[in-house]
């Protein structure tokens, strides 16, 4: 048997390596295994965070670490105590925590134990006699020239220094990439934290006098044995320099780390020359900067890292733990990523999830600035795909739906962008690799669409929710970068910019009703209720109901505000459980709520025709469409079919 991890596909297909022998699926919802090269530990939805609650990571004999031994299948492999989870997407945070203690513990004793010996019984013995005199040459090689050039290069291991620079780069890193580097980002400052724990250690253990000279800066309480200074900038310039070399492919990357990884011997012979220390202080100081790098860094960066690393033997563990389930019943599937919000991490761990239920071979289609989903789905139907996953946010869940409309093939939800609204309201799981082991395992339910259509952009389907006016001016406002970095926070921080603009006027038409003239904040045409944490504008909106649901809002003031999320509130509660409170309305839709001159108007509807006195900005599923006067919006009951987790119907 094949047991390789499936490589990355770099010809845009995303095809996966296969095993020879087939796998089954995992009837549960996700299959389980343990790693046979050690503990494994149990897939969270995220590629960064640690398992939480009870669950635990299990080695090879089911041992779940705690002296209880878990049940386990025929070849010793332990069945997972949830769906969609594997040890073959182990993600090891505790693990990673435990060995960077461990390996700074017996940093900081060696470093600690060289410091003794140096200032114990090796004092007598050259180097450390030659020490002084090493120093009191450089005091009197003095000018004021060089004063000022370490007084420059001294600062570069200050502690502000260090700390203002390691905040700016992190930030950078978070910031300035298309996705953040948050791995990165962690590495620097958990390196430069690192070395400075070990540091306080250290001179807590070894007291040690500073050089016998005249000292140009102030001596600090601490020991002199190590450098501080040539610690803390070995810590954050080689830091630096090992992220340009890993991560920039310029030609000049090769000088800018040489000159980064300069910085600290210049930090180091400054403290020397300014007789704050004796050289085995900076070399120690070199020492406790360079190994915390190499720790954290075997830690966290991706491709090196005990955090998110799939075993040597992943396909191995995903086929024998997918050999104790039932087989499933195979269909022809095609996995639609959208890379921008899916990082290769990501995909390899879903080609694990996909080999554990059966499914190898399966073709990874990316998508492009120029096609969001929708040429990559038809395609797939052309060339008979039975069932297709879209891995991306809603822009990608949406164009994907659209292809999908009214064919009956199942879309399994795999959430990877900023809002997923529809994953959200579905309860299903929003990490990838389980999101995608539920999908695999559930079952199809038909769901509505939206159509709608308007004056500058072609008709379309819509999942989640359509408007007009301040919805659709937050979603302008709001850039790539910021969604990246605060995730839908972004949004709330670019609406309140867009209370400053105007009430819009419009007409509304329900179900061929009479014409209703409002005024307005926003409008909102939604197939489901609720948005990012917990929020419910829409409460009544369900995605089964065969209709779709139209809420005006139209607050005034700070009070009018109030009064709105009241009327939610209470909405939400009846929506919940509480009794129903529609009427029949005029044209034969339903109103809910307060009524016209309220600060929140709600309606059911199957048709609606919405004409703007000026232009306004619209939005479908959060992808803006651009000003305009005319939005028209109908239901296709049932038309898209999702894969819904059995405990979820």
């Amino acid at each position: 048997m094949d047991t390789s991890v499936p490589a990355r596909d770099t010809s845009g297909t995303g095809e996966a390596g296969s095993s020879r022998r087939p796998a089954q699926a995992d009837g549960s919802g996700g299959a389980a295994g343990a790693g046979r090269n050690g503990g494994s530990v149990e897939a969270d939805s995220s590629t960064t965070t640690a398992t939480g609650g009870s669950d635990r990571s299990t080695d090879a004999t089911g041992n779940d670490g705690t002296g209880r031994t878990g049940r386990t299948g025929r070849r010793g492999v332990p069945v997972p105590s949830r769906p969609g989870h594997s040890p073959a997407l182990s993600i090891g945070v505790p693990r990673a925590a435990a060995r960077i203690g461990a390996f700074a513990v017996c940093q900081a004793a060696v470093i600690a134990g060289f410091g003794l010996l140096i200032t114990g019984p090796a004092r007598e013995f050259w180097p450390m006699t030659a020490e002084d005199a090493a120093v009191e040459a450089l005091e009197d090689a003095r000018t004021s020239a060089l004063d000022t050039a370490s007084t420059i290069a001294s600062a570069l291991g200050d502690t502000s220094t260090v700390v203002g620079l390691t905040l700016l780069a992190c930030l950078a890193l978070v910031l300035i990439p298309r996705l953040p580097r948050w791995r990165e980002a962690v590495f620097l400052a958990v390196g430069v934290s690192l070395q400075s724990v070990i540091f306080v250690l250290i001179t807590a253990s070894v007291d040690r006098t500073r050089p016998d000279v005249e000292r140009m800066d102030d001596s600090p309480p601490t020991s002199s044995y190590t450098s501080g200074h040539t610690g803390a900038a070995t810590a954050l310039y080689a830091g630096l320099a090992a992220l340009v070399l890993s991560r920039v492919r310029a030609p000049w990357r090769k000088p800018l780390a040489a000159l980064l990884l300069l910085l600290p011997l210049l930090v180091g012979l400054a403290r020397l020359y300014r007789g704050m220390h004796h050289p085995t202080d900076v070399a120690g100081g070199l020492a406790n900067g360079a190994l915390s790098l190499l720790v954290v860094g075997r830690a966290v960066l991706p491709g090196h890292s005990w955090v998110g690393r799939l075993p040597a033997d992943a396909m191995d563990i995903a086929v024998a733990a997918a050999e104790e389930q039932p087989a499933p019943v195979q269909k022809r599937l095609t996995v639609i990523v959208n890379p921008t919000v899916t990082d290769e991490t990501t995909q390899e761990q879903l080609r694990l999830v996909l080999a554990q239920h059966g499914y190898r071979d399966t073709p990874f289609v990316a998508t492009t600035a120029e096609d969001t989903g929708g040429g990559q789905a038809a395609e797939a139907l052309r060339a008979g795909t039975e069932l297709i996953a879209v891995c991306g946010g809603d822009g990608t869940v949406r164009a994907v739906a659209d292809a999908l409309a009214g064919t009956g093939v199942p879309l399994v939800l795999v959430p990877s962008g900023t809002g997923n609204l529809l994953a959200r309201h579905l309860h299903l799981p929003l990490g990838p690799a389980e999101a995608l082991a539920a999908g695999l395992t559930g079952e199809p339910r038909a769901l509505d669409l939206g159509r709608i259509e308007g004056d500058g952009f072609p008709a379309a389907h819509f999942t989640a929710m359509a408007g007009a006016g301040l919805d659709a001016t937050m979603l302008e406002e709001t850039s790539d970068r910021a969604k990246s970095v605060l995730g839908w926070p972004a949004y709330v921080l670019a609406g309140a910019k867009g209370l400053r603009t105007p009430r819009m006027r419009l007409t509304v038409r329900l179900d061929g009703g009479p014409e209703l003239r409002r005024t307005a904040r926003m409008v909102l045409l939604a197939n489901i209720g609720t948005v990012q944490a917990g929020a419910a504008p829409v409460p009544a909106a369900k995605p089964d109901d065969g209709l779709l649901d139209l809420a005006v809002f139209d607050p005034r003031g700070a009070g009018g505000w109030l009064r709105a999320a009241g009327v939610l509130l209470r909405a939400k509660r009846r929506a919940t459980g509480g009794p129903d409170t529609r009427r029949t309305g005029t044209g034969g839709a339903d109103v809910t709520g307060t009524g016209d001159g309220g600060p929140v108007e709600f309606h059911t509807f199957r048709r609606a025709e919405l004409t703007f006195a000026r232009p306004q900005p619209r939005e479908i599923d959060g992808d803006p469409v651009g000003p305009g006067l005319r939005l028209t919006a109908e239901v296709r009951p049932g038309a898209l079919t999702v894969m819904i987790p059995a405990r979820e119907r």
